[in-house]
């Protein structure tokens, strides 16, 4: 009873907020753009399904022995623990895939952006959908938000279940917990503004607002650039110089081989979060770092790291990170585009299950729809990512030893459980790099002038 009269009290003096009344979507609402989106979902989902299916079934096929180009150097017991390894997360994608089909047609069709949009409203009148920047970035942040806790389920399960079955997670739940509410903090800190500034140009700039949009965009995005490396990555990792003198010699003897400037060579500790390895580097200019994971040092020898940041340095001698970003730009203002098009086509709305038009719906839409009607074009990015990769080894073989490279890329396969005999359909559309069969056929077939004495 006490209960009962405390929380009757509490009501009177706090409102509880009230969920809005949304009327459903009937099929007899949908418009001829309703069913596109229909068809278009149904078939990247099904083909997705596919293609997992085929992969996972190609992999068990081919689990009962190794790739003979491999066979001297790959044990059978690491080439099945790769295969289970990538059958296992092939099938989580597959979960991955029908749960996100379902939370797309939950926040269109279902009406679930319509109801978020009058829940701020009703619950907190000063958030007006129609002029109101702040119900824009309301509605933006509590779909992130539910979307995040949505996927969470999948995320633990595959970090802490798959990864750690097969000896790669080293993540621990304080850790986890550490990262996510940076993360979080991060995207507060660095989003609200971004989407305040994006809202703001399209209630002021007029019909052009997706140009003067996509000109904050491509500045943002190279503001973050610029700062990743000193100002956001420390986050999350440390960064410490290379002390091993040797080998930071013989690294620095490439460098300068292949007119590369970077700032330093620091090694990061991936070995916290998992027992993955690689190397990248990033940032602009003379501030520009060669990264290397302590899991890789520990792992390759001086000469199969040096071929390794031979191969980063082939995609610096051939512009691929300068060619990328001018694509991504140039696709990003096609989208703008298209975008401040659709924002004021009446049918876009209602056809996607919304009544309630403001610019932050018109963003939410439209970016969660598009990838329903580009997914069959992923195998154009997967094909020119493989060509750069291709030419980065090739480039790799003219300044260090073509064998040690090769050596490194079978260490990488082995200590990565990355899978040898992928299905080639599914490798067409989703990945960046060469099978390893091709890929390591491609260098052993480069000319023999090609390698360094």
């Amino acid at each position: 009873m006490p209960t009962i009269v405390s929380q009757h009290f509490a009501s009177t003096l706090l409102p509880l907020p009230q969920p809005p009344i949304t009327q459903a979507f009937t099929p007899s609402d949908m418009n001829t753009f309703s069913w596109i989106f229909l068809a278009a979902l149904l078939l990247g989902t099904l083909l997705r399904l596919w293609l997992a299916q085929r992969h996972a079934a190609h992999v068990l096929a081919h689990r009962a022995a190794v790739p003979e180009a491999f066979a001297s150097r790959i044990s059978l017991a690491d080439h099945q623990r790769a295969a289970d390894y990538t059958i296992t997360k092939t099938r989580l994608s597959m979960l991955d895939t029908l749960l996100g089909a379902a939370v797309l047609l939950g926040f269109t069709l279902a009406g679930g952006l319509q109801w978020l949009s009058e829940f701020w409203s009703q619950n907190f009148p000063e958030l007006t959908p129609n002029g109101s920047l702040w119900h824009g970035v309301a509605l933006i942040l509590s779909l992130g938000f539910i979307s995040s806790a949505i996927d969470m389920p999948l995320s633990l399960y595959r970090t802490f279940v798959i990864e750690q079955r097969f000896g790669f997670n080293r993540m621990t739940w304080q850790l986890f917990v550490a990262d996510l509410c940076k993360q979080t903090l991060l995207g507060l800190l660095l989003g609200v503004p971004l989407i305040l500034c994006v809202l703001w140009l399209m209630q002021q700039s007029g019909e052009l607002w997706w140009l003067h949009a996509w000109l904050v965009w491509s500045g943002f995005n190279l503001l973050m650039i610029a700062v990743y490396p000193t100002l956001i990555a420390p986050w999350f990792n440390r960064f410490s110089p290379l002390d091993d003198e040797s080998l930071r010699s013989r690294l620095q003897a490439l460098l300068d081989k292949c007119h590369f400037r970077a700032r330093g060579l620091f090694v990061m500790d991936g070995s916290r979060r998992s027992s993955h390895g690689n190397a990248y580097f990033t940032g602009f200019g003379a501030a520009r770092r060669i990264v290397l994971f302590d899991t890789l040092i520990s792992r390759l020898t001086p000469a199969e790291l040096e071929a390794v940041l031979a191969h980063e340095l082939g995609h610096f001698h051939h512009r691929h990170i300068l060619k990328r970003m001018v694509v991504l730009f140039a696709l990003s203002l096609g989208f703008l585009a298209l975008l401040g098009w659709t924002a004021q086509q009446p049918w876009f709305h209602v056809g996607l299950g919304v009544s309630t038009v403001s610019d932050a719906m018109s963003l939410l839409l439209f970016f969660m729809a598009v990838p329903c009607f580009t997914f069959l074009l992923q195998p154009l990015a997967s094909l020119s990512s493989r060509k750069h990769e291709y030419q980065a080894d090739a480039y790799a073989a003219q300044q260090a030893q073509r064998d040690d490279l090769i050596s490194a890329l079978v260490k990488l396969y082995q200590d990565n459980a990355a899978t040898l005999t992928p299905d080639p359909l599914h490798s067409t559309f989703y990945d960046s790099h060469p099978p390893a069969a091709l890929r390591i056929a491609h260098l052993q077939n480069l000319p023999q002038a090609t390698v360094s004495a």
